[in-house]
């Protein structure tokens, strides 16, 4: 991500929960994670257009079709993950970003630092979890 683009500025316990300076700097790193993904996502597609050829050699054409598998699958995870930004900005935007949307309770500013397109505050994710590991067992 490229946070050099974001200002020295970094969200604080001490200031109120979501003021117009944590709305700003979330919405750029958002953007900037954004822009990022895009970037990369235009490297893969020249790439893969460029490796467009025919390999005579059938280990050759696998690997390279192997290869080109795991791109698009990457790809398409990325896919995912810009929707999830855009969902992101859209609740900044609409003022529910940072609160949790099964508790209603402020989420962390250390977890949408570290995960910014969080939706579930820490505790939520790992009931989350748990029910998914019980039903996943049965």
């Amino acid at each position: 991500m490229t946070l050099h683009t974001l200002e020295e500025y970094r969200p604080s316990e001490t200031e109120p929960f979501m003021n117009e300076r944590q709305r700003e700097y979330f919405r750029k790193k958002l953007l900037a994670w954004k822009e990022d993904i895009l970037k990369e996502s235009r490297e893969t597609l020249q790439h893969l257009q460029d490796d467009n050829q025919n390999h005579p050699d059938l280990a050759d054409r696998a690997s390279s079709e192997t290869d080109r598998a795991i791109e698009l699958r990457a790809r398409d995870r990325q896919r995912k993950l810009i929707s999830k930004i855009d969902a992101a900005l859209q609740r900044i935007d609409d003022g529910s970003y940072g609160y949790c949307e099964e508790t209603g309770e402020p989420i962390s500013l250390k977890r949408l630092d570290a995960r910014p397109i969080a939706t579930l505050s820490i505790e939520a994710q790992e009931r989350h979890e748990r029910r998914e590991r019980v039903y996943r067992d049965d």
